[in-house]
């Protein structure tokens, strides 16, 4: 009968490890898809500044500002020291300058009917709809697996084995 309990024990906690480490690699994979998706961000954008500023030359601030908020997003995906909370800083900063510009265009009826650039706006809209979905999908994973670890067993068996909380990637835009 202890022998029965103790091998049932056992068997319980070889199944929330594995269980554990099934969700983290699930959290793991989410986010690699929008690190994926912010790197198709980063690589649009010289595109788009070199067809905008072709059009409005005047623009030089607001072109500016879209470069060097990629250069920070770009710095923020290579840097693994940041926090989540850095990166979703500098992502949402490059999604408002993008906007910004954007918005600029509305002034230029050239520009927008241009083939090249509304091919670009196209591309970033599908970028910018995919990258919803990773972070929708990436947050469903962090949740399930952040109740799976707060949730008895987990709770006692998690900690002892080093199952740390992920953080939810809530970038803006």
């Amino acid at each position: 009968m202890l022998w029965g309990i103790a091998a049932a024990l056992v068997a319980l906690s070889i199944w929330l490890f594995n269980s554990l480490v099934r969700l983290r690699a699930k959290t793991r994979d989410g986010f690699s898809g929008i690190d994926v998706q912010l790197k198709r961000r980063h690589d649009l954008v010289p595109n788009i500044v070199s067809v905008v500023k072709a059009y409005a030359q005047h623009e030089r601030e607001t072109l500016e500002e879209v470069v060097r908020a990629r250069g920070e997003a770009q710095n923020a995906s290579a840097q693994t020291a940041l926090t989540l909370s850095d990166r979703e800083r500098r992502e949402t900063g490059l999604r408002g300058a993008l906007d910004r510009l954007l918005v600029l265009v509305e002034q230029y009826p050239d520009l927008k009917a241009d083939e090249s650039f509304r091919k670009l706006h196209d591309d970033l809209v599908e970028v910018e709809d995919h990258l919803q979905y990773a972070r929708r999908y990436y947050n469903a994973t962090v949740r399930d697996y952040n109740t799976r670890r707060q949730q008895f067993p987990g709770n006692v068996i998690g900690p002892l084995f080093g199952f740390r909380a992920a953080e939810f990637f809530q970038m803006e835009g």
